[in-house]
């Protein structure tokens, strides 16, 4: 996906996905199918992010069976800096061919205000 981003290809970052997929960004907008994700991100790569990097941090994988994965990341988008300022859900499946496809992904920018407002808040060890 990072590659597929950078290189500003929406056919090989919709190829991440499988047929059915979800795909839910932070404003709310909602993708269903790879088609969709994939048309989707052609103005994203021509206009609105053109030209931006992608920073992954990979925070867990759990694995609900030998098919099926959940993976928590923080990530960002820029050109120059890259602020990690959203967090992403990504649940992978398994497909016939072996290959792990996302069918699921929800995209949720970072509140720095309460985040901070929670952490001073929360009952310290």
């Amino acid at each position: 996906m990072v590659s597929a981003w950078d290189a500003g290809d929406a056919a090989a970052f919709s190829e991440e996905f499988t047929d059915d997929a979800t795909y839910v960004i932070y404003v709310g907008l909602v993708y269903t199918g790879r088609r969709a994700i994939e048309e989707g991100h052609v103005p994203v790569f021509e206009k609105w992010q053109k030209g931006t990097r992608m920073s992954m941090l990979v925070r867990e994988i759990r694995f609900l069976g030998d098919a099926t994965a959940v993976v928590l990341t923080e990530g960002g988008i820029g050109k120059r800096t890259i602020r990690r300022d959203k967090v992403q859900t990504y649940t992978f499946v398994r497909e016939a061919d072996g290959r792990w496809r996302c069918t699921a992904f929800q995209n949720t920018r970072k509140n720095s205000l309460f985040i901070r407002m929670n952490a001073l808040s929360s009952p310290r060890p």
